[in-house]
């Protein structure tokens, strides 16, 4: 955090006299810049210049001071202005507060001493904003789908696509895929490039939240409501306020609660459990799943009014399996991460792992592949990673096709399970087996007079 923060100030005082000692005071800190006006159209004027403060005399040749503040708050609703008054009104001061104002002080011979400590607490909450502000930008890149979303396949390139279509406005997104596949990271990405994105992310796995507690981590509770509610919670609705929910597994939501959502959504409030106030809440939703929801509703473990409610905008992931040589840029991309962040030389993949990786089916997607990648790096006992540091162990699929290798196998043992595998999947076709493993012909049927394959 910066050490001193420059702040721009101005003074709005039709004293003259007056103006130039608050003017003296504060300028005893060279991080203030300050500009002095003495009517309010002159401040008005100058608005354009951002100013982070001002102090506006509420008796004003061309204008009072609620007025004045009612101008200002309309064109800049996040600037601090300090109301400085010759009469020491409450009802004023209290009238002026709600409308804005960060202060109101009274003119005496201790006035600018008192500002003086005030501009030093706003000092400190720009520098808080600032600093969150920076922090929020830094997490923005780092969702940046170009950088985010890494691969150059047609699904990826496609992603990417609905990803800004969808941080364009707010409508609902509904994220499904294989588990693995990144529906959070998605959402993420969809959030930072939004223009919500200074406001709150906040995700929810409705599948790890007992029954019991969903209702409250949703929506709140108020205090007595139940057992154990000591004190009043805000849910994660009204902590999404203005920014953004990202319900994950939501098809593990119980009906009961479905019935809730629906008319959650539908009058854009929410009721704390033992609450009696509705709450009315602004919050883009995002919800993701693994599960095939039409066949939930079909199944009617699902509402079908609450699945068109929250489908919006669908997104697809697709599995690694089907991303082609995007494993391989996903995989380089982890092992330099994992290089840099535990201070290791830099590895890289054998073509023979790479080979590897590319025909080995990740089941665990995008997390399983992150993870075998910084077991490798560890294992290897070199700076090239090799097959047998690949700890790839995948089990018989339900359609019957073999094994995945293991890496205490040889490279010819792996190539074969490979290939039958392959084999099986395409009920024994060896023209499309060549083509997807961009292997001859001539191989497959030498490896099956080897009897290292089977054919049908």
């Amino acid at each position: 955090m910066p050490t001193s923060l420059p702040v721009n100030i101005f003074i709005v005082e039709d004293n003259a006299w007056y103006g130039e000692l608050l003017e003296y005071k504060l300028a005893q800190n060279p991080d203030y810049q300050i500009q002095r006006f003495t009517t309010a159209q002159a401040c008005l004027a100058h608005l354009n210049e951002q100013p982070d403060l001002i102090t506006l005399d509420y008796n004003l040749p061309d204008g009072k001071g609620d007025e004045v503040l009612r101008q200002i708050k309309e064109r800049l609703p996040d600037v601090a202005v300090i109301v400085i008054s010759g009469q020491e009104d409450v009802r004023t001061a209290i009238g002026l507060l709600r409308q804005g104002a960060y202060d109101y002080l009274v003119k005496d011979e201790e006035t600018a001493d008192r500002l003086w400590n005030v501009v030093g607490n706003v000092r400190k909450q720009l520098q808080l904003r600032r600093e969150n502000e920076r922090l929020r930008e830094q997490i923005g890149l780092k969702y940046d789908p170009s950088r985010a979303i890494l691969g150059e396949s047609p699904q990826m390139q496609q992603l990417a696509s609905l990803i800004e279509k969808a941080a364009r406005t707010n409508i609902t997104v509904s994220v499904s895929g294989e588990t693995g596949t990144g529906k959070e990271l998605v959402a993420k990405a969809i959030h930072y490039q939004s223009a919500r994105r200074n406001r709150a992310f906040v995700a929810v796995n409705v599948a790890a939240i007992p029954h019991e507690l969903l209702e409250s981590e949703l929506f709140g509770h108020e205090k007595g409501a139940f057992t154990g509610a000591i004190s009043r919670r805000i849910g994660r609705f009204e902590e999404a306020h203005q920014g953004t929910l990202f319900l994950d597994e939501i098809g593990e939501l119980p009906l009961d609660l479905q019935a809730k959502l629906l008319r959650v959504l539908q009058e854009r409030e929410v009721q704390r459990v033992g609450g009696g106030q509705p709450i009315p809440f602004d919050a883009r939703l995002m919800v993701a799943t693994h599960r095939n929801m039409a066949e939930e509703v079909k199944n009617g473990r699902f509402r079908e009014d609450l699945y068109y409610r929250l489908l919006g905008l669908p997104i697809v992931l697709p599995p690694l399996r089907e991303r082609g040589q995007d494993i391989l840029m996903l995989a380089e991309s982890f092992l330099k991460d994992f290089c840099n962040q535990n201070k290791m030389a830099h590895c890289t993949f054998s073509p023979e792992a790479q080979e590897l990786m590319l025909h080995y089916p990740f089941p665990g997607n995008v997390r399983e592949l992150k993870a075998v990648v910084e077991l490798a790096a560890v294992l290897a006992e070199n700076d090239t990673i090799q097959p047998q540091d690949l700890s790839l162990r995948a089990q018989a699929s339900s359609n019957g096709t073999s094994p995945a290798p293991t890496s205490n196998e040889s490279l010819r043992v792996q190539v074969a399970t490979i290939v039958q595998r392959y084999l099986d999947a395409h009920q024994g076709n060896i023209l499309q087996v060549a083509a997807k493993l961009q292997i001859g012909k001539s191989t497959i049927y030498r490896m099956a007079q080897n009897n290292e394959v089977r054919l049908r």
